[in-house]
């Protein structure tokens, strides 16, 4: 079975760029409405974690080793804001 070239490691090819690039102009907006730029930087930071988990429910079916790699990821993530909040 040949891989669908309109993906990419499960991700469909239009996905991350059209997450960048709304955080691009929400950024933008940031510049203009300093009170609102956290909207962007969240934005930003939250586009590889809607990432990983397209990734992890989508492609469950098709390739689980794949979806287990994005939901560790995910894992690993969690894990770090917990010790974050043990440190504080």
């Amino acid at each position: 079975m040949t891989p669908d070239r309109s993906e990419l490691a499960g991700l469909p090819a239009w996905l991350y760029p059209l997450g960048f690039w709304v955080g691009v102009a929400l950024l933008a907006v940031g510049v203009l409405l300093p009170d609102y730029a956290w909207v962007g930087v969240v934005w930003v930071a939250a586009v590889p974690v809607l990432a990983a988990l397209w990734v992890a429910a989508a492609g469950w079916r098709t390739d689980r080793r794949l979806s287990g790699a994005a939901l560790l990821a995910l894992a690993g993530l969690a894990l770090v804001f917990v010790v974050k909040g043990f440190i504080k």
